[in-house]
């Protein structure tokens, strides 16, 4: 268990900081990354990705801080945790593709890319893929019971937050009066009660 709790500790702290970071070099600078291209722009950031990777993984036990223990109140927190988390993942999936999740519509060239999501999981909440980030990188950081792997979790939730007010600028950008009324009438976050 200590051995699993360690893997899982060591693959969030440096897989999920370059993956959040992806978005905030991704989105702030879109226009910059639509006139470069697709492929240079997925060459740049999967080496910048593989590096912060690389660089964290070299760093890791300085990042996982201390070890808390085997703590089995921990791993059902982890458990119940987990369960929403891979519910929002089965209901993004029918509507989020890979390409989609990778950014690829929104580095169409003329801006226009894709088609906004806002059947299924995504008519009741914008943002299923953040709270499935959240939810999952809190059950880790549980289930691990690593202090550094708590103080990730907590930095996630605004780290994605910020990621989400850019991503809706230019989801607004690009969608315009319909994203609008798509931003007014579904929740953030949290669903609302349906009347």
């Amino acid at each position: 268990m200590t051995t699993a709790r360690y893997i899982i500790v060591v693959l969030l702290v440096i897989s999920l900081p370059p993956a959040v970071a992806w978005w905030f070099v991704i989105h702030p600078f879109v226009g910059f990354w639509r006139r470069v291209g697709k492929p240079i722009t997925y060459t740049v950031m999967t080496v910048l990705f593989l590096g912060g990777v690389a660089g964290l993984f070299a760093m890791r036990d300085a990042l996982v801080l201390a070890d808390l223990g085997t703590n089995w109140l921990m791993v059902g927190v982890a458990a119940v945790l987990i369960i929403p988390a891979i519910w929002l993942a089965i209901a993004r999936a029918q509507h989020l593709s890979f390409a989609i999740l990778a950014g690829v519509p929104e580095l169409d060239a003329d801006g226009a890319g894709g088609k906004l999501l806002n059947e299924g999981i995504y008519a009741v909440i914008r943002h299923p893929r953040y709270m499935e980030i959240v939810l999952g990188t809190f059950a880790y950081a549980a289930f691990a019971n690593y202090l550094g792997g708590y103080i990730l979790a907590l930095l996630t939730i605004p780290a994605v937050h910020s990621i989400v007010l850019l991503e809706e600028k230019e989801l607004a950008a690009r969608f315009g009066e319909q994203y609008e009324a798509y931003r007014a009438s579904v929740p953030r976050y949290i669903p609302r009660d349906r009347e």
